[in-house]
C-alpha cells in the first residue's frame, strides 16, 4: 500500500521558526518532523510514499531525495497554488491506483498504522478516519461515531458550546481510490470540511477507528515544546538520536563535555556539541548539531537549533533558538522567547517573556526587548472573549496593542472603505479609540468618527453611511478597570467567530497591510447621524396616538450618551419625562452592583412619588434597559422578556421570535398562544443578532435586558426598545402592572461550577453518551429536556475554566435539586 504524506503546510502559527522553512522540516529532537513520520511508515511496512508539496518544496525534496536512506521510495507532487488537504491528494491522483493511506508530515505520532488499515478492510469503508481522544478538542475537528465506528457527524474546530465529544480527527486516513472522483481539480478542497461531509451526506460508508498511542498536532509553540518533552519522557515511541548515557542524556558523535560542566537529563546533545566548564544544561533541553555552550551559561528546557553559539554567562529558560544564531555574553532569554534563524543578540541583552524575533535580526548590546520584533504573541488565550477584545486598561489592552488589533481588522477590509468608530465618555476609551483610528488609517481605511455615542447609533451609522463595519470602545459594564473593543460587520451586528479568527490570524502573524502615503485613510465626522437615527426610529411608532396618549415616565440615563438623543425622541412622542443623570460623566461610565441597586431603588421611589406610568433605566452603552411598572416594581430580566413577547403578540405582531437556548420555556407558551413561532439560538449575543437578520423574525431578546427589533436594527438597542414599548403599550390600552401581573412565574436557576480546560471535552462527551434522562438538544452546550417540562443546560464557558448549569422546572426547589444532581454527576466524572 502507498502512503501519501501531506507536506505542503506553511506552519504560520509557528513563525518565526517557519519563516524560511516548511513546517514539516522543523526539527524535533534534531530530526525534521517529517522524518519521524517516514520512519513510522517504514516501521509499519510501507515502502512507497507520495509527498505533496507547496511551500518551499525543494527544501523537502532535496533533504529526502528518492527516500532510499529511509527505505521508503518517495515521489513528489507539487502544487502551484494551495489546494487544501484533499485537493493536494487529488493533484497526486495519477500515482494512486489502489487503497492508500494519508498522513500529515507535520504531526508527531506513533499510532500503529497497520491496525488502522486492518480496521478499514474489515469495515468495508470507502474512507476510514483515525481518531484519538484528547483533553481539549477546541482546535481540532470532532468526529461522532456510533458503536460500530460508523461516522454520524463532523464538527470542524468547535467552540465550547458545540463540544459533544472529545474524539477528534488526527488527519490520518485510509481511502479507497474512488473517493478521488469527488474531489474537484485545481481548486482548494478539504477532507474534513468538504469531502467527508459530502460523502456522509450521500450515504457512503465512512468509519472512524479510535486509535491507541501518541498523537500531537504541533500547531503552536506550546505543542512544539511539549512534543520534545514527551519524547524525552518516553511517552512516544520515538528514539532520540545519539548514544544514551546515564540520566537519559542522549549524545551524538563528537560531543565534547568538559570536566566541570553540569548536565542533568533528560536531554539531547547533537553531533559535535560542546559544553564548557561551568556551564549548566538542565532537564528537557535539546541542543542541535555543532552548538557551543560557553562557561557559566545556564540552559534549561531550551531548544537550540544547529550551529548556534551560546556565549559566556547566558541564561536560557523555556525558549527556542533558531539555527546559526549568535548569542553574545550575558544574554538572557526568558520563558516563551523564540529567536528565528541567523539572529545576532548582543551582549547583556534581556529578551522578556514570550517575545518573538524574526530571522536575520540584530539586537544591539545592552538592549531590553519587551515586545516582539514583527510578531506579537503575548496576551490572552485568544484576542476575542465572549463579547469583545477586552482586558485591563494599559495592562492587557494598551494603545500599542489596540493599534495593531485595528491594523489587523483593517487589513481584511477593502482599501478606501469606511469604518464607523465610537466610544463612551471615559478617558480610557478615548485613548484606545484614537489608537484604533490610527491603526485603521494606516491600513488604508477611512474612519467616520461619532466620538461619544451609544453603541446602537454606531450600528445604525454603519448602514446609513454604507460603511463596511464599526468599532466601539468602552469601559466594560462588568469591570470598571477593563476596556472593551467591539467590532461590528456591515450589517451592524457583532462580527462572526470566523471573522474574529481572521483578525487574530493577521494580528499574531503581524501580516498587516501598510498603506502608501496617498492611500492613508481619512477621518470624517458625519454631521447628521443622530438626526437620521431619531427620524428612523420615530418611523417605527404611531406618533399621533402617542402624542394623544402623553405617557408620563421617569428615565435614568445612567450618565450615558443616550442622554443627548433619547429626550428629543421622547419629546416628539409627546411624553412627559422626568430625566435622571441626563449627562455624560467620564467617572461614572459603569455602575457596580451596589450602585445599580441604589439607582433602581431611587428610580422606584421617584416613579411612585411622581405618579409616573413606568420607569426606565438604560445602561451606559444604550443597549440594555431595566423596567419598573407604575407601582415602582422592577420587572425581572426573564419576566421583561416575556413581557415584550406577550405585549407584541397581544397587539398583533406576527412572525418568529428568537431567544437563546438558555431562556425560559414560557416564551413558547406565550408566543404559541398567539400563533407565533419561537426560534432558539446559541447563547452568544452575536448569534442572537445573526438570527435577527431573518426577515421573518419580528423580535429577539435575552434575559439580560437586551432586546432586538429587526424592523429597525438587528441589534440590542435600549432607545428603540423604549420607543416601541411605549408604542405597544399605547395600543394595549392597559397599565404596565396589569401586563406584568398576567405573566407566568419563571423558575429558572443557574450555577457555575469549576471545570478545567482539559476536562471540558470529556464532560460534554460523557453527558451526550449518558444522556438518558431525556431528549437532548445540542444547539449550544448540552440541553436535556426532562419530564414535566423541566430542562437543564450544561454550557461550557468560552473564557473561564468552568461550566454553567442552567435549569428550569415547575418550582425553584426542583430546579435546585436538578442542578445539584448534575453538579454531582459532573464531579463524579472528573474524579472517576
Amino acid at each position: 500500500m502507498k502512503a501519501v504524506i501531506m507536506a505542503g503546510g506553511q506552519g504560520t502559527r509557528l513563525r518565526p521558526l517557519t519563516s524560511n522553512q516548511p513546517k514539516p522540516m522543523l526539527p524535533v529532537v534534531n530530526r525534521p518532523m517529517m522524518e519521524h513520520i517516514v520512519n513510522l511508515l517504514h516501521r509499519c511496512g510501507f515502502r512507497e510514499a507520495v509527498v505533496t508539496l507547496q511551500f518551499l518544496p525543494t527544501l523537502i525534496s532535496n533533504y529526502f531525495g528518492d527516500g532510499e536512506e529511509w527505505g521508503v521510495a518517495m515521489h513528489y507532487s507539487t502544487e502551484s497554488i494551495p489546494l487544501g488537504t484533499a485537493g493536494s491528494v487529488k493533484n497526486s491522483s495519477s500515482l494512486l491506483d489502489d487503497t492508500f493511506l494519508v498522513i500529515s508530515g507535520d504531526a508527531l505520532t506513533d499510532i500503529d498504522l497497520n491496525r488502522v488499515v486492518d480496521f478499514h478492510r474489515r469495515s468495508g469503508a470507502v474512507a476510514t478516519l483515525t481518531l484519538i481522544r484528547v483533553e481539549n478538542p477546541l482546535e481540532f475537528g470532532i468526529v461522532v461515531t456510533d458503536q460500530e465506528g460508523r461516522i454520524e457527524r463532523f464538527l470542524e474546530k468547535p467552540n465550547w458550546g458545540q463540544v459533544f465529544s472529545d474524539t477528534i480527527n488526527t488527519g490520518i486516513y485510509v481511502l479507497e481510490p474512488e473517493v478521488l472522483d469527488f474531489i474537484p481539480e485545481d481548486r482548494p478542497f478539504d477532507f474534513s470540511k468538504d469531502l467527508f461531509p459530502a460523502l456522509l451526506e450521500k450515504g457512503y460508508p465512512l468509519y472512524g477507528y479510535v486509535a491507541e498511542g501518541y498523537w500531537c498536532d504541533i500547531g503552536n509553540f506550546e505543542q512544539y515544546v511539549a512534543a520534545h518533552r514527551d519524547i524525552l519522557d518516553r511517552r512516544v515511541n520515538i528514539d532520540p538520536p545519539g548514544f544514551r548515557m546515564a540520566e537519559n542524556i542522549w549524545v551524538g558523535e563528537g560531543v565534547d563535555i568538559e570536566e566541570g560542566a553540569d548536565l542533568r537529563g533528560p536531554m539531547v546533545l547533537g553531533d559535535h556539541c560542546k559544553v564548557e566548564r561551568g556551564a549548566v544544561v538542565r532537564e528537557y533541553s535539546v541542543l542541535g548539531h555543532n552548538v557551543a555552550v560557553k562557561g557559566d551559561s545556564f540552559v534549561h528546557r531550551a531548544i537550540v537549533y544547529d550551529n548556534s553559539y551560546i556565549g559566556n554567562g547566558c541564561h536560557l529558560r523555556g525558549c527556542v533558538v533558531g539555527k546559526n544564531c549568535d548569542l553574545k555574553g550575558n544574554v538572557r532569554l526568558e520563558e516563551g522567547v523564540v529567536v528565528g534563524d541567523e539572529c545576532l543578540i548582543g551582549e547583556n541583552v534581556l529578551v522578556n517573556h514570550d517575545v518573538k524575533i524574526y530571522p536575520f535580526k540584530t539586537v544591539e548590546a545592552g538592549a531590553t526587548v519587551n515586545t516582539s520584533i514583527i510578531w506579537e504573541s503575548k496576551g490572552l488565550r485568544t484576542l476575542f472573549g465572549k463579547r469583545a477584545v477586552s482586558g485591563i486598561m494599559n495592562i492587557d489592552i494598551t494603545p500599542e496593542q489596540a493599534l495593531r488589533i485595528a491594523m489587523a481588522y483593517g487589513s481584511g477590509l477593502p482599501m478606501g472603505t469606511t469604518v464607523v468608530t465610537s466610544r463612551d465618555a471615559s478617558r480610557s476609551a478615548r485613548t484606545i479609540k484614537r489608537a484604533v483610528i490610527t491603526g485603521l488609517n494606516s491600513a488604508g481605511v477611512n474612519v467616520s468618527d461619532l466620538e461619544i455615542s451609544p453603541s446602537p447609533v454606531n450600528r445604525f451609522a454603519i448602514k446609513a453611511e454604507r460603511a463596511v463595519g464599526g468599532v466601539d470602545v468602552r469601559i466594560s459594564a462588568f469591570d470598571p478597570q477593563s476596556i472593551e473593543i467591539r467590532f461590528f460587520d456591515e450589517e451592524g451586528i457583532d462580527i462572526s467567530e470566523g471573522k474574529q479568527r481572521d483578525i487574530e490570524k493577521v494580528f499574531y502573524q503581524a501580516n498587516f497591510r501598510r498603506a502608501f502615503v496617498d492611500e492613508i485613510g481619512a477621518i470624517i465626522f458625519p454631521p447628521r447621524v443622530i438626526e437620521m437615527y431619531a427620524n428612523s426610529l420615530l418611523e417605527q411608532v404611531d406618533l399621533e396616538s402617542l402624542r394623544n396618549r402623553r405617557f408620563r415616565l421617569v428615565v435614568d440615563y445612567a450618565y450615558g450618551s443616550c442622554s443627548s438623543i433619547l429626550p428629543s425622541i421622547l419629546g416628539k412622542m409627546g411624553c412627559d419625562v422626568l430625566g435622571l443623570n441626563a449627562f455624560t460623566d467620564e467617572k461614572k461610565v459603569t455602575l457596580g452592583q451596589e450602585e445599580l441597586a441604589s439607582s433602581l431603588r431611587n428610580l422606584s421611589q421617584l416613579v411612585k412619588a411622581s405618579e409616573a406610568e413606568l420607569g426606565i433605566m438604560l445602561d451606559n452603552a444604550g443597549e440594555r434597559l431595566y423596567l419598573l411598572d407604575e407601582q415602582g416594581r422592577q420587572v425581572p430580566p426573564q419576566s421583561a422578556l416575556l413581557l415584550f413577547v406577550k405585549l407584541l403578540s397581544e397587539t398583533g405582531w406576527k412572525g418568529r421570535i428568537a431567544v437563546p437556548v438558555s431562556m425560559t420555556s414560557q416564551v413558547e407558551a406565550i408566543a404559541g398562544a398567539y400563533g407565533n413561532e419561537v426560534v432558539r439560538t446559541k447563547v452568544s449575543r452575536s448569534e442572537l443578532m445573526r438570527a435577527s437578520l431573518d426577515r421573518e423574525v419580528i423580535f429577539a431578546g435575552a434575559g439580560s435586558g437586551g432586546f432586538i427589533f429587526p424592523s429597525f436594527l438587528p441589534t440590542y438597542d435600549a432607545m428603540a426598545s423604549t420607543a416601541i414599548l411605549l408604542d405597544r403599550l399605547c395600543a394595549y390600552g392597559k397599565p404596565l402592572s396589569e401586563l406584568v401581573d398576567g405573566l407566568p412565574p419563571v423558575h429558572l436557576l443557574s450555577e457555575e461550577i469549576p471545570a478545567s480546560w482539559d476536562q471540558k471535552g470529556m464532560i460534554m462527551r460523557r453527558l451526550v453518551e449518558e444522556g438518558g434522562d431525556g431528549e437532548l438538544e445540542l444547539i449550544d452546550g448540552v440541553k436535556v429536556n426532562l419530564d414535566g417540562g423541566a430542562w437543564i443546560l450544561v454550557l461550557p464557558d468560552p473564557d473561564e475554566p468552568s461550566l454553567h448549569l442552567i435549569c428550569e422546572a415547575e418550582d425553584d426547589t426542583r430546579a435546585a435539586r436538578i442542578i445539584g444532581d448534575y453538579a454531582k454527576r459532573i464531579l463524579d466524572m472528573v474524579s472517576g
